[in-house]
Parts: C-alpha cells; sequence; structure tokens
C-alpha cells in the first residue's frame, strides 16, 4: 500500500505549475491558495537535543516526511492538513518520567507524528495602506502512540490571527493566537498556551528568497507534574528558497529559544502546485 501512495504524491509533484509557497517557515501567511488549486509541501527535519519531559527520553530527532497540503476551496478560504508522517529518535539520555517508553531499537524509537486539519480565511486583502489579515482555526489528532516516547497521543485545537505586508521585495508575516493543549499527565486538564510568529520573506533574486522566523508558543502558567508535555516551545528558521527546475527547494538552519526546544538543526523541502478542479465551473 505505501509504494502505490508514494507513486502518486511523486507524479503530483512532477506535474504541478509553481506558485510562490512558504516553506521553511512555520508562520503562517495571510495570503489563500487560488481556489481549485492544491499546495504539496514535502520536506526533512533533523534536529539536536530534544528534550521529551513526558518520556523522559533526550537525543536526535529525525523527521521523514514533513507533509502539507494546502487546498484552495473558495475566493478566501483554503483547508489545510499537515504532519510528519515518521519521526526517528537517536535515544541519548533516559530518566524516570510519567511514561515509561518503550523503545523500539537499543537506543532509539520511532513513531508517526500527529497531523493537524484546519481552515484559513482571508478577512483582508493587503492594499497600499494596510496589511492583509486572515484567521486560522484547527484541530491537531491524535495519531502518535505516547509509549514511544516521541508523541503525547493528545487532541488540541489552536487559533490564530495573521496579518502581512510587503514593503516592495520585502514580504512581512505575523501571527498570534492561542491553542488549548490537552495535558497527557493529567485527566481532565488542559493548558491554554499563547501562540505567536514573526516571520520575513526577501526576494534577493528572481529565483532567490532569504526567508527568517521566530515562532512557537509560550505557557503562561507554571509546569506542575500535571501539565508535562505542554511546555513553551519556540524556534528561530533562517534559509533560502530557490526556484529550479519547475519546483521550488527550500533549506533553513534551525536554532531553539526555549529550554524544551532543539538546540540546532536543519531542515529541507520541495513545493509545488497544481490545479485539482476548475472553480469556476461550480454551480
Amino acid at each position: 500500500m505505501r509504494r502505490p501512495a508514494l507513486t502518486i504524491l511523486t507524479l503530483l509533484l512532477l506535474s504541478l505549475p509553481l506558485h510562490a509557497q512558504n516553506r521553511p517557515l512555520r508562520t503562517v501567511d495571510a495570503e489563500t491558495v487560488p481556489p481549485g488549486t492544491v499546495r504539496v509541501q514535502v520536506g526533512f527535519d533533523f534536529l539536536q537535543d530534544v528534550d521529551f519531559p513526558l518520556s523522559g527520553l533526550s537525543g536526535d530527532l529525525t523527521s521523514v516526511g514533513i507533509v502539507q497540503i494546502r487546498m484552495g476551496v473558495g475566493k478566501i478560504a483554503e483547508v489545510q492538513l499537515e504532519g510528519a508522517v515518521h519521526h526517528f529518535l537517536d535515544v541519548k539520555k533516559q530518566v524516570g518520567a510519567f511514561v515509561t517508553p518503550v523503545l523500539t531499537g537499543p537506543n532509539s524509537t520511532h513513531d508517526v507524528g500527529d497531523f493537524s486539519i484546519a481552515t484559513k480565511i482571508r478577512l483582508l486583502s493587503e492594499t497600499k495602506r494596510r496589511p492583509a489579515l486572515g484567521f486560522r482555526f484547527g484541530y491537531q489528532m491524535p495519531n502518535s502512540n505516547q509509549s514511544r516516547g516521541i508523541g503525547s497521543n493528545t487532541s488540541n485545537i489552536f487559533a490564530e490571527f495573521i496579518v502581512q505586508k510587503h514593503f516592495g521585495k520585502l514580504n512581512l508575516m505575523g501571527n498570534a493566537g492561542v491553542a488549548i493543549l490537552q495535558a497527557p499527565a493529567a485527566n481532565f486538564t488542559q493548558n491554554d498556551v499563547l501562540t505567536f510568529g514573526a516571520g520575513f520573506s526577501y526576494a534577493a533574486h528572481r529565483r532567490v528568497n532569504v526567508v527568517g522566523e521566530v515562532a512557537g508558543f509560550h505557557s503562561t502558567r507554571t509546569i506542575s507534574p500535571s501539565l508535562v508535555g505542554t511546555e513553551s516551545r519556540s524556534q528561530g528558521r533562517f534559509g533560502l528558497q530557490i526556484m529550479a527546475g519547475g519546483f521550488q527547494w527550500d533549506v533553513a538552519g534551525i536554532a531553539g529559544i526555549t529550554r524544551n526546544s532543539p538546540r540546532s538543526g536543519f531542515t529541507f523541502g520541495i513545493s509545488r502546485e497544481f490545479r485539482w478542479f476548475d472553480y469556476g465551473a461550480i454551480k
């Protein structure tokens, strides 16, 4: 079953016409993809010194198949599906914690990632005097298995406002919102965190954009034993988007900001768009 799925994804990527993308940034832009259009983005992350307080594991995390699919369903709206196909953790340290993980190797473990589905609405289009304004809300599904030591197997919801403004070749984006995170270590408990993101894209060349951001979420509550697994996490990213061969390629370095964020890492990926259906023909 895996080969046909990979073949279909490859054929889709090879047939897509190129448009502007937002990988490798996690900061969301206010623009929506054109109606009837699907944007497919696939990437790979390698992160060093990642802590998982719920399971007590620490190590280097490799995420394969970081997928984001965005479909324009109207002139001002799109739906999104995103997540990681698989995580691999090279365990460097293990301490006692709420969950006793079952490692899949002598010093390693692996698991599927948690996928989320979201809707983004463009509330205001950008003009010369005002920025574009958007709103995004969604739900993160509990696809992971907490016994593997990587995911928390929890259901979370989030909502955020988006602003975006162009100044010549410079494109600025900002996000601010909230997320309700289910606390995996206690029943009937949650942590309401503040989400944020501030990013930019600069057209240094006709085929090259320089990009960067700071993004993550902040817990306003002190992390007690019942709130383990909902700690503040944020990253800084800086890299390039390169248009070549009909694709957009991206690469970026990653630096952790908070205690439980990765110390360093990098990401790279590929993006394309294709026409899924003729929106104008739908009546």
